[in-house]
């Protein structure tokens, strides 16, 4: 075989081995879903969608599980307002960074991605010491309850954010940083407003990063279970329900809700690629 071929041969084993070993715990997943067993794990024992829609004899479906059903709304009540809370404030974050010039400006660009580099427990917490302190001194001042300071939805929404706005201004601000000035002082030129120029001009430009960005920020509040689990309350998001049914002894009921979130994550992407090409 000549050196041409060789390396040719080397180049697709090593694609194929990254994208085995990225891919195969998502395939082992995917199949023990529908696994007519107890347990969500070797040996095969029969096809089955027992575990999506439920069966009378014992077996509960994802699909028909109240609580895990419950689980998955109450991460999705979250991780919305997290995505809008992130991208509006990564935004105007990243127009402060890439339009503005102070003193501090690089340290600031750095410290913004702190809270990335801290492990989740550590972050969560803080979080909730720092909340609860505040919590503590307003309420004796104040004579009053402040309930979302303490652990429960409110507070995990604040947690998750603290650190999910960091990827959401790195986002959209390589994507202002691509932006050519001269059509908005062209668009100036010709009389248009502030307002209107970033509406009609700066705005569609970004979209794309906006539509990314909500969507990276919806699916990293949606499977964080590190800072959540030090935040939470009563409300059980997703990634917490699962790791107590994993604890209590779980079933191929947990691989089927995961081989769903895989699937509605791969739509998801797939449909953010498919519109920011159409809009490029």
């Amino acid at each position: 075989m000549n050196p041409t071929g060789l390396r040719l041969v080397l180049w697709r084993l090593y694609v194929a081995l990254f994208y085995g070993f990225l891919f195969a715990p998502l395939v082992v997943v995917g199949v023990f879903a529908f696994n007519d067993s107890l347990f969500p794990s070797p040996p095969w024992k029969g096809f089955t969608l027992d575990w999506f829609v439920g069966h009378p004899f014992g077996k509960s479906g994802v699909l028909t599980d109240p609580d895990m059903l419950g689980a998955v709304l109450t991460s999705i009540w979250v991780a919305i307002p997290v995505a809008l809370l992130s991208v509006g404030v990564g935004t105007a974050n990243a127009f402060l960074l890439e339009r503005r010039r102070f003193w501090g400006k690089a340290f600031l660009s750095v410290a913004m991605l702190w809270p990335l580099v801290i492990p989740g427990v550590i972050l969560g917490i803080s979080i909730l010491a720092f909340a609860s302190r505040i919590a503590n001194g307003l309420e004796d001042m104040l004579d009053t309850d402040l309930d979302f300071m303490r652990p429960g939805l409110p507070l995990v929404i604040l947690g998750q954010a603290s650190f999910i706005v960091s990827i959401a201004t790195l986002v959209v601000g390589a994507r202002l940083r691509k932006f050519d000035r001269s059509l908005e002082e062209a668009a100036l030129d010709l009389g248009a407003s502030g307002g209107r120029v970033l509406r009609t001009v700066l705005m569609p430009f970004l979209r794309p990063a906006l539509i990314g960005a909500f969507l990276i920020a919806f699916l990293m509040s949606f499977e964080n279970f590190n800072t959540t689990l030090m935040l939470v309350g009563s409300d059980s998001p997703l990634p917490i329900y699962m790791y107590g049914q994993m604890r209590e002894g779980a079933t191929p009921a947990i691989n089927a809700i995961s081989l769903l979130l895989v699937l509605a994550t791969g739509i998801l992407a797939g449909g953010a690629a498919i519109a920011s090409n159409r809009r490029r």
